[in-house]
């Protein structure tokens, strides 16, 4: 018989943790060695513990489950990591995988469909919620009839880059030397000439798109 996985338990809803905690352990192959109420708390564990998979809130207080998925990301132990969320929003989602998140798993989701995802996570699966990856499918494979892209300025240009890595508005004006109004105009012109509704949409189809293509100059 092979080894459980071994699973560290992140929330900062103790009651919440405690009913995933008892529904992942009655599983033979699943084994929760720890549970933790916060990132930085998660972040020591899993130093400590080297835990196959972790599961994560996105909304913890302080640095929060995003953040303290990119420092988990970072120690490259080949810790599998897991947002565990109530959040639909396709921004978080983006964000998530940019941090270095190998699932994102809505709250709302059985127990059954819980533990199955967990086990193609550990398997070194990447897994979405079925809704939100059809979304996100259907919205990317759209064919268009020519590269918005490269339309944009050098500086707009810039601002894409920025946003596809996940940077907020203040940071990118920080990198740019720009005020965050500024950077909140040219984003608007980067979503108006890319023909996207959100943040997220324009950063995959700049992470999608071949960076050879990109103007690497930021001059235009």
């Amino acid at each position: 018989m092979s080894e459980p996985i071994r699973i560290l338990l992140a929330d900062d809803h103790p009651l919440f943790r405690d009913g995933v905690a008892l529904s992942l352990g009655a599983e033979a192959d699943l084994e929760v060695i720890a549970q933790a109420g916060s990132a930085e708390e998660t972040i020591e564990l899993v130093r400590q513990l080297k835990p196959d998979v972790v599961i994560l809130d996105i909304s913890m207080p302080k640095m929060g489950g995003v953040a303290a998925a990119a420092e988990i990301a970072a120690l490259d132990n080949g810790v599998r990591i897991v947002m565990l969320t109530v959040s639909e929003d396709r921004d978080a989602l983006f964000a998530a995988l940019k941090a270095g998140a190998h699932g994102y798993v809505l709250k709302g989701v059985s127990a059954s469909d819980l533990r199955a995802a967990i086990r193609r996570i550990a398997d070194g699966e990447t897994f979405i919620t079925p809704t939100l990856a059809a979304e996100l499918i259907f919205e990317f494979s759209r064919p268009r009839q020519e590269d918005p892209v490269n339309e944009l300025t050098g500086r707009e240009s810039a601002v894409l880059d920025l946003i596809s890595k996940g940077l907020t508005n203040r940071e990118i004006g920080d990198q740019l030397h720009l005020s965050e109004k500024t950077v909140k105009h040219y984003v608007t012109l980067v979503l108006q000439k890319l023909r996207v509704r959100s943040r997220t949409e324009a950063a995959l189809l700049a992470v999608t798109r071949d960076p050879v293509a990109r103007n690497p100059s930021g001059k235009r």
